[in-house]
């Protein structure tokens, strides 16, 4: 071995704590979140962000991308059920948005209901066909591809099931989603509406759409001396160690914060999910 060989010393590589080398995490920059995914959702997975009505989806959401969008990524919100005129204005009351993201390209904001006009997509009787189906899919590509998209939203995925004719159509639109979203090394969260029920833990409506994406993370309520706090639980993450726990989210006027659920005394309260 001559001497220049022996000054070249291996690269280092950090294996992940299951063993095996880690996924590339894109980073949340939510406070506390990181720390429950072990430094992020691996580059390319497609999440469930599922919850109820109030708990803080939306928010979560955005704030995702938006961190992402002032760290240089290109990012993208789809707006099923919302317009996105109403949505800019409701982020504006968060210090954590900025107009100059959106006037950029960082930010972009589509409603969903033009994409189907553009795409010449009619709902008479309420339903996808399975033209209409491609066609989405297809301009759900197209956004990514041409714009170079990092980070998406949809919001929410339950709509557009809504307007699919049965669970194996569900099951194999998200499929494809996802698929083709991880090929463009693209970030998915797919907002996810659930009910209260105290029997049945639920992630989603029609009960298909947590087994094909990568990951779930449940946020909902629980009440506690009077008070009904906001919670956050990572059910699953595929390629990422993360903890289980439930964590207390606190949405403020710079963003969320999450921290340990012990932290405020013993989880004794009426669970809401």
């Amino acid at each position: 071995m001559n001497v220049a060989e022996e000054n070249v010393k291996p690269k280092r590589v950090m294996l992940d704590p299951r063993g095996g080398r880690p996924r590339e995490k894109s980073k949340t920059h939510i406070d506390g979140l990181d720390r429950i995914l072990n430094g992020g959702i691996p580059i390319g997975n497609t999440t469930l962000l599922a919850g109820t009505v109030g708990s803080g989806k939306t928010t979560l959401a955005m704030e995702y991308l938006i961190n992402g969008a002032k760290n240089g990524e290109t990012t993208c919100y789809i707006s099923v059920t919302e317009p996105s005129s109403k949505m800019l204005e409701n982020l504006r009351t968060y210090g954590f948005f900025e107009d100059s993201l959106v006037t950029e390209g960082k930010l972009n904001v589509f409603d969903l209901g033009i994409i189907n006009d553009r795409l010449g997509v009619e709902r008479l009787d309420g339903s996808y066909t399975s033209k209409d189906m491609e066609a989405l899919l297809g301009a759900f590509e197209d956004i990514v591809d041409e714009l170079q998209i990092t980070r998406l939203v949809i919001d929410s995925i339950t709509a557009i099931c809504y307007q699919l004719p049965d669970k194996g159509a569900i099951r194999n639109f998200i499929f494809r989603l996802g698929q083709f979203l991880a090929t463009f090394g693209c970030t998915t969260l797919l907002i996810s509406e659930t009910v209260v029920d105290a029997r049945t833990q639920t992630y989603s409506i029609f009960g298909v759409e947590e087994a094909v994406a990568d990951g779930v993370i449940l946020m909902g309520n629980v009440q506690r001396q009077g008070d009904l706090l906001r919670t956050l639980q990572v059910v699953k993450m595929r390629g990422a160690k993360h903890s289980r726990s439930r964590q207390l989210v606190e949405l403020t006027p710079i963003g969320l914060s999450i921290v340990p659920l012990l932290k405020w005394g013993q989880d004794t309260g009426q669970v809401f999910t």
